[in-house]
């Protein structure tokens, strides 16, 4: 995979930086708006749109709404993946920002059960699965925009950038939750928890100023000029690449299902099954996502050393071992010890697995499909992973009696899976794209001081 766009080395040198940065800071704000509605979901909604379920039925309900935004994802990378391989990826980025922050708005505008009854939810619905959609698209485009800028040897650590985004978007949905759930709670379920909806719309100015100011991807401009017209790239991808979307289908579920479960069922599991205050949930969330964006660029950076297949590999194996102690600390109550499992969780265990996703999921695939092949198979392993594993822990809990310990079984199955799918992935090749990298690194500074 190739990274140069025929016009010098200096518009590379610094396209890639601008690249890498605006996926970042423009991910965060889609991944506010899909985190926001996760938060919302395990606090508030069963209440202002289930209100006629018992606490446990609600929960599943509101869950169940969340759930919609997953199935919508594999639509928008089956779409929007289309046409990031016909037209380009920088327009699918900017159209998929502006579907994920309009329907947030509109959900922070929207009636709930007590004012026009099951209309309420079924409007939810819709605004989910649009939402659904959107992030179903983002996801594929902005890490391919950092990696296909990115020089070779780099590819990791600019990869991980818009992955990092992940950690910014989950802080600031937590910190918006956080700040609305200090008021009364009359005034947060009548009113309040309406802003951190409605907030939205600045930063969907914010993202469309940023990242209408990045260049098209150098690899797709080659594609243009020098590939076949691909009439249907997602086709192709299901015709000449089932492998490598099955792998990277099954290798990722789990790591999805684990961030899932850490970040949004534990705020309900800790909430009203351990009766652990909520603000304390959200603070620890926070700090794990505060950890996320210095993790997963190390990762990234890591990667490039070690191999992105090894460090995917790796977070994987520490994942089946952590579970265990994971709800072991949560299960003490303890309020130092519930804080650590959360942040470890969050901000330490999931960039391990995440961080190298960006660069070995693309080069599994060609640069005429790839904008497909990554998001048909990263948003249809978000099904099999997140989007119903808040409802599975859920109803794993139930039948355990409260006791979590088939929910860890659930976990670390569905590690052991992703580790035997990564081993049929190419292997690494470590050495020489970072022997390359150092040389370009070496040329552009004697260029500089010459």
């Amino acid at each position: 995979m190739q990274a140069t766009d025929g016009n010098g080395s200096s518009p590379k040198k610094s396209s890639h930086r601008l690249a890498g940065i605006s996926s970042m800071v423009g991910t965060t704000i889609e991944w506010y708006d899909f985190f926001i509605y996760g938060a919302a979901a395990a606090l508030i909604f069963n209440k202002l749109f289930f209100p006629n379920l018992d606490p446990l039925t609600g929960v599943l309900a509101a869950f169940g709404t969340y759930a919609v935004g997953f199935i919508g994802r594999p639509l928008g990378g089956l779409v929007f993946g289309h046409f990031g391989d016909k037209i380009g990826r920088k327009s699918m980025l900017l159209l998929t920002l502006m579907l994920m922050g309009i329907p947030t708005v509109l959900i922070g505008l929207l009636p709930t059960y007590e004012t026009i009854g099951y209309w309420a939810a079924i409007c939810l619905v819709i605004l989910r699965f649009i939402q659904g959609m959107a992030m179903g698209g983002e996801w594929g485009g902005a890490v391919l925009m950092a990696v296909e800028h990115a020089p070779d040897g780099k590819k990791g650590f600019w990869g991980s950038l818009p992955q990092a985004s992940t950690g910014g978007g989950l802080m600031l949905a937590s910190i918006a939750l956080g700040l609305v759930s200090l008021l009364p709670e009359q005034a947060l379920f009548s009113w309040g928890w309406r802003i951190p909806f409605l907030a939205s719309i600045v930063l969907l100015g914010v993202g469309w100023y940023i990242r209408v100011k990045v260049p098209e991807s150098p690899d797709f401009e080659k594609v243009k000029q020098h590939a076949e017209n691909i009439k249907v790239p997602a086709l192709k991808v299901f015709k000449q690449h089932p492998k490598q979307l099955i792998t990277i289908i099954v290798a990722r579920a789990a790591e999805n299902a684990w961030f899932y479960i850490a970040s949004t069922f534990t705020l309900a599991y800790t909430t009203t099954q351990l009766g652990i205050p909520r603000q304390d949930i959200l603070f620890a969330t926070i700090c794990g996502a505060a950890v996320i964006l210095f993790m997963t660029p190390l990762c990234g950076h890591l990667s490039d050393r070690v191999g992105q297949r090894n460090m995917f590999m790796f977070g994987l194996c520490v994942l089946a071992l952590f579970s265990y102690p994971f709800f072991s600390m949560l299960n003490t109550k303890d309020p130092v010890l519930v804080w650590t499992a959360i942040v470890l969780a969050i901000g330490v265990v999931f960039p391990i697995m995440y961080a190298p996703q960006a660069q070995l999921f693309a080069r599994q695939f060609p640069a005429e499909i790839r904008y497909s092949g990554i998001s048909i198979s990263v948003q249809l392993a978000g099904v099999l992973g997140g989007g119903i594993a808040p409802l599975i822990a859920t109803k794993l809990l139930s039948v355990g009696g409260g006791n979590p310990y088939l929910i860890m079984i659930y976990i670390g199955s569905m590690a052991m899976v992703a580790i035997i799918a990564t081993t049929f992935m190419p292997r690494d090749r470590i050495a020489q794209t970072y022997q390359q990298s150092n040389e370009l690194d070496l040329k552009t500074k004697i260029t500089d001081q010459s």
